[in-house]
């Protein structure tokens, strides 16, 4: 179950958008227009997600998760309101379904005789190259 892929739009009812006045650009606009979104998505109260998928997003993502447990994220790198949401939006399922991404396996290897031997040639050659340092 935790492979799963939350599909964009299956968690929209439970995310809260916040409008807030954006720094940076935008003249005297940027006083009068709540362009920054801020989006905060309670992991723990969830409904769509399984248990063990909460705890997976809390444990892969605890340094963006307050201590209430809300996932908080925030765009403004547009002037426009509705850019800066669509963003956030897109930015907050990414993560979410990166988190959820199972781990790979490692695949234990051992050296290949050549590359031993290589290793040790060249230990051979540099301290062959001191050895005539010495010499001197």
């Amino acid at each position: 179950m935790e492979d799963e892929i939350i599909i964009s739009g299956t968690l929209d009812h439970e995310i809260q958008l916040f409008f807030l006045r954006s720094s940076g650009p935008g003249g005297q606009n940027v006083n009068k227009v709540n362009s920054k979104v801020e989006l905060r998505f309670d992991v723990g109260q969830s409904n769509v997600l399984y248990e063990n998928q909460k705890e997976i997003i809390a444990r892969k993502l605890k340094s963006r998760i307050s201590d209430s447990g809300i996932l908080v994220l925030t765009c403004q790198t547009s002037r426009s309101q509705l850019k800066n949401k669509e963003s956030v939006i897109k930015k907050f399922y990414k993560m979410i379904n990166r988190a959820l991404i199972p781990p790979k396996k490692r695949i234990k290897t051992k050296p290949t005789p050549a590359s031993k031997e290589k290793r040790l040639q060249e230990k051979r050659e540099i301290s062959e190259k001191k050895d005539r340092r010495k010499s001197l």
